[in-house]
């Protein structure tokens, strides 16, 4: 079975071919079915929206079973934000240190610093144009300042996991993703293609 990873984030992509390793299934990038310069807009209100307007598009694209994320940090201080906005936060100008450091900013002087990321996976159909669909959370808080860990991607090196004194971006790749969101959807996503690939879901 064979699924395009609906993502040009290199470390996405590399995440879900740690995460998803030990099932029977073939990662495509989207420069392997030549979608490389296909780009669907983030048009949802939420993650799973998003999730699955990504996942159905990149399965019609390519006729192939297609799957996409949605995930974000949503800060308490900041009534949830940046949220499904997390890739755009403060504007397309920004690259993702350009992020952490406007949303470090905005916290200044914060000490209620809680957290959580949130992702939500789509796997699409690419005749039925139906969706798996797994969601996990993991909660936290912002750290005062960036870590150095050079881990992860995103809005890792700012963020500290309940339990632990270190930010992702500093945390062994095995250990995140027992812990993280993109983690935990995994695994719950390991089951559905399971099942799917044992004939108890149609094709």
């Amino acid at each position: 079975m064979e699924i395009v990873i609906g993502t040009t984030n290199p470390g996405k992509v590399k995440e879900y071919r740690e995460l998803l390793a030990d099932i029977p299934i073939t990662l495509l990038s989207l420069d392997d079915v030549n979608l490389g310069h296909m780009d669907v807009p983030e048009t949802g209100e939420t993650f799973m929206a998003n999730a699955q307007l990504k996942a159905k598009a990149y399965a019609q694209a390519s006729g192939k079973f297609a799957l996409a994320d949605d995930s974000g940090l949503c800060v308490d201080a900041l009534n949830g934000a940046p949220g499904v906005y997390s890739a755009r936060y403060g504007g397309e100008g920004l690259d993702d240190a350009g992020r952490r450091q406007k949303l470090l900013e905005q916290l200044t002087g914060v000490t209620q610093r809680t957290a959580y990321f949130e992702c939500v996976i789509a796997v699409a159909h690419p005749q039925q144009q139906t969706c798996l669909i797994a969601q996990g959370v993991c909660e936290g808080k912002i750290a005062l300042e960036e870590s150095s860990g050079a881990q992860g991607f995103g809005y890792d090196a700012i963020f500290i996991p309940d339990g632990y004194d270190r930010t992702f971006g500093d945390l062994e790749a095995h250990i995140k993703h027992q812990i993280s969101h993109r983690g935990r959807a995994a695994r719950k996503l390991i089951v559905m293609l399971q099942a799917f690939l044992s004939d108890d879901l149609p094709k």
